[in-house]
């Protein structure tokens, strides 16, 4: 007899209050419902798919077991956070993912309050989450704290420190390592289910907790000793880790797909743990989902697809991503210098070092969640006459800072610095936007800054950078394709210092570091059919300036506007602060125009400089204001 089919749980859980009335029985049902109404999502927004199918009942239990949003949720960098956010009063714009005037991509704390901390960098979420646990204390509050780490995010060493910081303070913090991508099998078995259930028990924990009370009397070395010999004792039956040794009860790992296994070892160590421990869950990326599951990538980072098939909308692209004419540039100078080396920071495929990886596999270098350590270990290639090019995107650069500055430019070590995602990334938002690469490498003595116009001129920024030996340089260009540039078959060596013009005029001279240089050129031709006779010019570099340049532009015209896409303090203060110390400030009218002093939020990247003014629009706007004129009819349409 053909079972009747079951009625629909999600409508009914709007909230984790409403999740924890449902029973447990209910649960599994309630996770394919999830796992539903999430692929249709993304399938309409594209995003971030596999890691929210692999956590969809470790979320659900988190919620079921602890009062969110009194209790803490953290999840780390977020690319998982899609159930969550069904789960916590967003359903109804889950559809509007990562779209202008949508939810973010990623928590965010001005969302809900079921986000108590922002995450889209990885590795946070252990030391925010231990911040949030000692605040509890200090105010003397009945609050867990989880935090949610994936193995990746483990390979960073903030990660650690945070670990090392929480053992030593004993705090009451709940880490769970979702571990989706190491060669554990999951452990379904009942006697693996048992012995999780056992180790976060009352008995074993208590144990621990005698043992502490105990020695606490008898003293520190007695203390150390019966501790250790818990532990070991422990490790005959659950596996002792390194975790142990850091002050952490660890438990696992257990089947973060089976609520059998998860709602008990949950339960009972909200209900017993005092201390910090670790929960070690083993997921599948792009559970439930099979086309996710077949998928290399496990469907990470997906564009609009279609549900039934799992194809993907594909985008023809007129012109080669920036990020393709970098990778094959790279290759082609790597065949024709052996000391040319690569290094990634868990983004092979995201930087194009994937393609270097596959022609010279021992002369690149994926070194996971670590970008200070990559800038220090390019820094030890270039001190030993290598030549290495250190590829991240222009926000986890900012992560490095110390180490550009300290082991990088203070020594004036050769190291290479391929910026990708410089400028407004779109879908991603604030955190992810390349904003402040230029201001905070300009700043560095010694330190040559490079941004391409163009794909063509990014081939010869590659060739110039592999020439340089005097000290590190960078150069930054944006996500998504060229202009369509004829491309030349291999890239010149540049003058270091040295812009160029492109465009000759006479009363506005525009000075473009960077891709918006594409939106000068056409500026230049609404202000010349308005009379304004207009100067184009590509100044290639922040640091050196060309002085000659810029000091023709400024003699030479009436108004002078820098543009660029980064923020204020970047290329066009270093214009400014040069006039202003050679004394040509006088009677020029000048224009700096950068990303605006505010977190610009999700929206295309072409609408994003339209807002900021970075637009064809918005740099005749900027003329026509500096000279106190109106915008003439039909110019700019």
């Amino acid at each position: 007899m053909t079972q009747p089919p079951k009625t629909p749980l999600l409508d009914k859980v709007p909230y984790p209050a409403d999740l924890r009335k449902l029973e447990d029985r209910d649960l599994p049902q309630l996770a394919r419902e999830v796992r539903d109404e999430m692929i249709d999502a993304v399938s309409k927004t594209g995003g971030h798919l596999g890691a929210g199918l692999g956590v969809v009942e470790l979320t659900i239990a988190i919620h079921n077991v602890f009062n969110t949003p009194e209790d803490r949720l953290i999840f780390d960098v977020g690319h998982q956070c899609y159930p969550h956010k069904i789960l916590t009063g967003r359903r109804d714009r889950i559809r509007t993912l990562r779209q202008e005037d949508g939810l973010s991509g990623f928590t965010r704390r001005a969302e809900s309050e079921y986000d108590p901390f922002g995450a889209a960098h990885s590795s946070t979420s252990i030391s925010a989450g231990l911040g949030m646990a000692v605040a509890s204390d200090l105010d003397k509050t009945d609050r867990r704290v989880i935090a949610v780490i994936g193995d990746g995010a483990m390979s960073a060493g903030m990660a650690y420190e945070a670990l090392n910081n929480a053992g030593a303070l004993d705090a009451r913090l709940i880490v769970i390592l979702n571990d989706n991508d190491m060669s554990i099998a999951p452990p379904t078995g009942a006697m693996s289910a048992y012995l999780a259930r056992l180790a976060s028990g009352r008995t074993y924990m208590g144990f621990r907790d005698f043992g502490k009370k105990l020695t606490a009397y008898l003293g520190k070395n007695v203390d150390r000793a019966i501790t250790r010999a818990v532990e070991h004792a422990r490790g005959y039956v659950t596996g002792g880790t390194m975790f142990e040794e850091m002050g952490f009860y660890h438990i696992g790992p257990i089947d973060g797909h089976s609520f059998e296994h998860l709602l008990p070892v949950l339960r009972n160590v909200r209900d017993h743990a005092n201390g910090p421990v670790l929960i070690h869950v083993v997921t599948q990326k792009g559970k439930g989902y099979a086309p996710a599951e077949a998928a290399a990538d496990k469907y990470h980072g997906v564009n609009k697809f279609d549900v039934i098939t799992g194809a993907q909308a594909k985008v023809k692209p007129n012109a080669p991503s920036y990020t393709s004419v970098f990778a094959e540039t790279l290759v082609q100078e790597a065949e024709l210098d052996d000391k040319i080396v690569g290094i990634t920071a868990a983004m092979p495929n995201g930087t194009g070092l994937d393609k270097l990886a596959s022609v010279f596999p021992s002369r690149c270098f994926d070194v996971g969640i670590a970008e200070q350590h990559a800038v220090t270990f390019a820094a030890g290639l270039a001190a030993e006459g290598f030549k290495p090019f250190a590829a991240l995107y222009s926000t986890f650069l900012q992560r490095a800072y110390d180490q550009v500055v300290h082991d990088v430019a203070i020594q004036g070590l050769p190291v290479r610095f391929p910026i990708d995602r410089a400028g407004f990334v779109g879908a991603d938002g604030p955190t992810h936007a390349g904003s402040f690469d230029t201001t905070f490498l300009a700043t560095l003595p010694g330190f040559v800054v490079m941004a391409a116009a163009d794909e063509a001129e990014l081939k010869h920024m590659v060739r110039t950078a592999a020439a340089y030996d005097a000290g590190p340089i960078s150069f930054r260009y944006p996500r998504g394709e060229g202009v369509g540039i004829e491309m030349p078959v291999r890239g010149e060596i540049l003058q270091i210092g040295k812009g160029r013009v492109v465009k000759e005029g006479a009363k506005v001279a525009l000075l473009s570091f960077g891709t918006r240089l594409a939106d000068c050129l056409l500026a230049a031709e609404d202000l010349d059919a308005a009379g304004l006779s207009t100067t184009v010019a590509d100044a290639r570099f922040a640091k050196p300036l060309d002085h000659d340049l810029i000091r023709q532009l400024a003699r030479h015209h009436e108004i002078l506007i820098t543009v660029e896409e980064g923020a204020v303090g970047g290329f066009g203060s270093q214009v400014m602060q040069f006039l202003a110390m050679d004394g040509l400030l006088d009677g020029l009218k000048i224009r700096s125009l950068v990303m605006p002093d505010v977190w610009m939020e999700q929206a295309k990247p072409e609408v994003m400089n339209a807002h900021a003014g970075l637009d064809r629009a918005g740099i005749v706007s900027t003329v026509f204001k500096a000279l106190g004129r109106g915008l003439a009819v039909g110019v700019a349409g």
